[in-house]
């Protein structure tokens, strides 16, 4: 199988000390690809270094995250529409709203968010979103920008529920399943919901170093999850949708080539 790993957080310090080893082990259990999440102005910048160190194979985003929504000012604004003039950064975010944590205050986290939209709108490349348990908000910041939006619309590690799905997939916006999948104290409704997003708007990730899969055996001491794991997201997502693991990667794989205009491995 060939994957791409639509979202890893590999700027995370949990990484430094054994990049090339995750890498490897990645390549060797399929995944060709890897989008390296931006969500803050030094992540962006890190984002931004490791794709140009590893052309082809990594590439990068380059957003301000929610929780960080306070430090949007306009020294990260150039920041960010500087790395989106790059050719290794493939999507704008990782922006949204997240009024779950609330580690910024909602008008800060709905400011940022307008604010990256229209930097976004202006460069063209795909939008690669967060949102949890704020739904209503976040449809409404992005239907503002209806008429202008022409790019493609990821909602990441999807958790919700089938209204949020549904308002998703009539926008004709993609969805991206992680490891959410396979914890079976909070991810069980997708089970049945990821049996409903068309097969060419589905994507995978894995979120590393969070979201390791709860049902990963043996599961390792260290509880970082890291885009080898892919494979097994994969074939849970199979699984639940009923069809062969290949036949799921093939078409996720195809689906983020041509959402982030992704060059052949």
């Amino acid at each position: 199988m060939q994957l791409i790993d639509i979202g890893a957080n590999l700027t995370h310090e949990s990484f430094r000390h054994d990049l090339g080893d995750v890498l490897v082990r990645a390549r060797a259990h399929g995944v060709e690809q890897i989008v390296v999440t931006g969500a803050s102005a030094q992540g962006t910048r890190d984002a931004g270094a490791l794709a140009r160190a590893h052309p082809g194979v990594l590439f990068a985003t380059a957003g301000l995250h929610p929780h960080h929504a306070s430090d949007y000012d306009a020294e990260f604004e150039a920041l960010m529409r500087a790395h989106l003039a790059r050719p290794e950064v493939v999507a704008a975010g990782e922006m949204g709203l997240d009024y779950f944590r609330d580690f910024s205050p909602r008008a800060a986290q709905r400011f940022a968010f307008e604010r990256q939209l229209a930097l976004a709108i202006e460069c063209g490349k795909p939008l690669f979103l967060h949102q949890r348990d704020a739904h209503a908000d976040f449809i409404a910041c992005l239907d503002a920008e209806r008429a202008r939006l022409h790019a493609p619309v990821v909602v990441h590690c999807f958790t919700g529920d089938g209204d949020e799905l549904d308002a998703y997939l009539e926008r004709g916006w993609y969805v991206g399943i992680t490891g959410w999948i396979c914890d079976e104290r909070r991810g069980t409704h997708l089970r049945e919901l990821v049996r409903r997003i068309p097969a060419e708007r589905l994507l995978l990730e894995t979120d590393a170093p969070y979201l390791l899969p709860r049902d990963i055996r043996p599961a390792p001491a260290h509880r970082r999850n890291e885009p080898m794991h892919l494979a097994h997201i994969c074939a849970e997502v199979a699984r639940c949708r009923g069809e062969e693991a290949a036949l799921t990667a093939a078409n996720a794989t195809a689906a983020a080539r041509r959402f982030f205009a992704l060059p052949p491995a």
